[in-house]
């Protein structure tokens, strides 16, 4: 017996979409297998829009619409590819989560609810790739007066949590998030703050490159100790959970306005160097204040192969072992993929997939709208 579902996602970064075929009921136990994992980029012309759609534009609504079906056809590319490689008929898959592109997050701001807003066209999704589509997986929880995010921390409970021990869970995509699965059983959940894409624009503004591969040019740098300072006084470090961010906050003109007290031009490198240095202290400080006791940081998400900012990470954790969460069973690039095909299954069994001791809604909500196929 078996219970396919398909993940995908996309997230700040901007780079491209990541897609697992999971099965929820492997022979021989465990929560899941992955059966096949597939990515595919981006082009750069919807990067670029996906990115410019951020911020208020001209024609906005109309280039959202395009652009979420230029996502669509990018997620029915992967699907194919994983039916293809995990030799599926896509009869059996029961269904399809899909987390689409956020462009904004807005929770509980404007009139006390707020919004949060993904693009992907899943009605299209559901008509390219003949499967039923579970989409809208935020919104639900925003509507009951929650952050809408994260919402991996369950997901993260079910495959990595520890009987009678703490484990931190810290994903470092363009925003970087933790989960900490307390030895007590409850579960917290939260955004740190920049997690890639401060470093990544920097990178590329700078060098022409589209990320800092390996740190290498961070650690060519000298982290520039004031500006460091300027930048974690911003006061979302110190808010208190349930707290969620993105680019609507931490993003380009931030950056710049931190810039600007400089007599002279910083050197690039130097504050490349600087921005690794601010992930690693807003994600290690979190760690210290709710996973204290944590023998264990996994760490999953495209941070995770930049040398550079783990080693930044470990030096301020150095009585907490931190690898990737390979090593417990889960690759780094398949974690947040294989959490939309969990919940995606969720939503097929109705049953509640939110934390509301992580999002702060009024209690646990079924997640998800569904798109049947055709």
């Amino acid at each position: 017996m078996t219970a396919l579902y398909i993940g995908l996602m996309s997230g700040t970064s901007l780079d491209g979409a990541d897609g697992v075929l999971v099965d929820f009921a492997p022979q021989g136990g465990g929560v899941l297998k992955v059966l096949a994992h597939q990515y595919r980029p981006f082009s750069s012309e919807l990067a670029a829009e996906l990115l410019a759609l951020n911020t208020p534009g001209n024609n906005e609504l109309h280039r959202a619409a395009l652009a979420g079906n230029a996502l669509a056809r990018v997620y029915a590319e992967v699907i194919e590819a994983l039916l293809e490689a995990g030799d599926v008929p896509r009869e059996q898959v029961l269904a399809v989560g899909a987390h689409g592109q956020t462009v904004r997050h807005r929770p509980q701001e404007f009139d006390g609810t707020g919004y949060t807003l993904q693009l992907g066209s899943p009605a299209l999704l559901a008509e390219l790739c003949g499967i039923d589509v579970v989409a809208d997986l935020r919104s639900r929880d925003v509507a009951a007066g929650g952050q809408g995010a994260p919402l991996v921390p369950a997901f993260h409970r079910a495959v990595f949590g520890v009987d009678g021990e703490t484990v931190g869970v810290l994903n470092i995509g363009g925003i970087s998030n933790l989960t900490a699965l307390d030895a007590n059983g409850s579960t917290t959940g939260f955004d740190c703050g920049p997690g890639n894409a401060l470093m990544d624009h920097w990178c590329q503004a700078h060098t022409g490159r589209t990320f800092d591969s390996g740190g290498a040019w961070a650690a060519s740098g000298s982290v520039i100790e004031p500006l460091l300072q300027t930048m974690l006084a911003d006061p979302y470090f110190a808010m208190p959970v349930p707290k969620s961010t993105g680019r609507d906050r931490f993003h380009p003109n931030w950056l710049s306005a931190h810039l600007q007290g400089s007599a002279t031009p910083p050197n690039p490198a130097d504050v490349q160097a600087t921005l690794a240095e601010l992930t690693a202290t807003c994600c290690a400080n979190d760690v210290l204040r709710y996973a204290a006791d944590a023998r264990e940081l996994l760490v999953c998400g495209g941070g995770g192969f930049n040398r550079d900012l783990m080693q930044r990470l470990a030096a301020r954790l150095p009585k907490i072992k931190v690898l990737p969460s390979d090593q417990r069973g889960l690759p780094a690039t398949q974690v947040e993929a294989c959490a939309f095909a969990w919940l995606a299954r969720a939503f097929c069994a109705r049953e509640s997939a939110s934390l509301s001791s992580v999002t702060g809604a009024r209690g646990a909500r079924v997640l998800g709208a569904l798109y049947p196929a055709r």
